[in-house]
Formats: structure tokens, C-alpha cells, sequence
């Protein structure tokens, strides 16, 4: 299991990538990748870590597994690669998005450019068994991620948590609320979305408090290409 990471990454996280608790996780890994279909792609793992660095991550969008459909994830937390028909939940978030600032839903549900303006699109677990949800829970992801939104929350000032659902509510405790914002509400899946999620406006609620604090807020507008089409 190899880590690409940003540089800034890397420096924070070597600690973590030497416990104990990590040797054993990498060699679960490695053995369900061998012998067995496991997404994302090896070198995807870490793909979060690797396109928002550190010192960028301005908000942090906490999702639970990686998708477990074929071809889907890729290392972001919602994200499907291009070409991938848009699942439910990021459907759902996409909704949102035009009702909260008016943007017209894409054809297509690569969130790589919320990443790159310093959305860390993280799930708590970063990888996954074909077909089986959950099924890399409990083997030190929760252990390795909890770490990751400490260390942000510990190291930096003023940044956006989203937190859809009860899963990601729980790690509120992880977060200092005293110099950074947490954003709850449903989960976006067809399930609950409409028991919180819709008409929640985490975009524009994450752009005020990003302006307040003198930050550059996010561009949520995802723009159609034909590269990117999906019908």
C-alpha cells in the first residue's frame, strides 16, 4: 500500500505510518488487494491526500466507505471519476448545491475541483471490498482518519467541517468548535436526505464563515465539459 501524498502531508502523517496499528492495517490491505477485488485503486488510496494538501485544506467533507460499486471510487470522499454515472447521495448533493447558490447541476460527479481549492474529500475508511459496505471497517482506518481531522482541527484556525449524517456527527468531538466551524445535517443518501439535508446550504453557509475569517472561498461550481459528460 503505497501513500501519495502532498509533501506537507507526508511530514504530518510519517508518525502515523509508523505505529503499530498502521503495519497491521497495510498488511490487511495488501492481503485483500491480492486476493480479492478492492476499490479504490491502490494508487487512489490516498488520492484526498495527494490533490488538497495541508496547508490548502480550508474545508473537510467527511464521508463513511469508499464507494464499493466497479469503477466508482477513486479517493474522494463522494466523488466518482469521469465517465461514472452519478449514485444517489451525490445526486442528492448536487441538488443542493443548485438550490443553495443557483448552480446548475453538472452531468458528471468528478468533485476534483473542489479538492484542488482545498476540500479534503475524505472518507473515515479509505478502502473497501467489492460489493461488501463496511466490509474494511475496524481494521485502523477510523484509528488513522480520526488522526488526520485531530491534527487539522489541533493545527489549524478556521476550518470548515461538513459532517452529513450520524456516522460523521460523531467526530464532531474530534473538533475544537471554539476556531472552526461544523456544519451538520442528514446524510445526502435518498434515505434521509429529506430529513435535514435538503435546504441545508452548507455551500453558502461554508463561504460566509470563510469570508468572515479573511479566507478565499470555494468555487462550488462544477462546469460541464465534454470530457466530462455523462448520460
Amino acid at each position: 500500500m503505497k501513500a501519495e501524498l502532498a509533501k506537507d502531508w507526508r511530514g504530518i502523517l510519517n508518525k502515523e505510518f509508523e505505529k503499530e496499528y498502521f503495519a497491521k492495517l497495510t498488511s490487511f490491505v495488501n492481503s485483500e488487494f491480492k486476493n480479492g477485488i478492492c476499490f479504490p485503486p491502490e494508487k487512489n488510496i490516498f488520492k484526498a491526500f495527494e490533490v488538497c494538501s495541508f496547508s490548502e485544506t480550508k474545508v473537510v467533507i467527511l464521508g463513511q466507505d469508499p464507494y464499493h460499486g466497479e469503477g466508482q471510487a477513486h479517493g474522494l470522499s463522494f466523488s466518482v471519476p469521469d465517465g461514472i454515472k452519478i449514485p444517489p447521495s451525490l445526486r442528492n448533493i448536487l441538488k443542493e448545491l443548485k438550490s443553495d447558490l443557483g448552480f446548475e447541476s453538472p452531468l458528471f460527479g468528478n468533485l476534483i475541483d473542489w479538492a484542488k481549492q482545498g476540500v479534503l474529500l475524505l472518507n473515515a475508511t479509505l478502502t473497501v471490498r467489492k460489493s461488501t459496505p463496511g466490509s474494511h471497517q475496524k481494521q485502523g482506518w477510523e484509528e488513522f482518519t480520526d488522526s488526520v481531522i485531530k491534527t487539522i482541527s489541533n493545527e489549524k484556525e478556521f476550518v470548515v467541517f461538513i459532517l452529513w449524517g450520524k456516522f460523521a456527527e460523531q467526530k464532531a468531538d474530534l473538533i475544537d468548535d471554539s476556531k472552526h466551524l461544523i456544519i451538520t445535517s442528514s446524510h445526502p443518501s435518498p434515505f434521509s436526505a429529506h430529513r435535514g439535508f435538503l435546504g441545508s446550504k452548507p455551500f453558502s453557509k461554508t463561504n460566509k464563515y470563510l469570508t468572515k475569517n479573511g479566507l478565499k472561498t470555494i468555487d462550488w461550481e462544477l462546469k460541464d465539459d465534454q470530457t466530462k459528460m455523462v448520460f
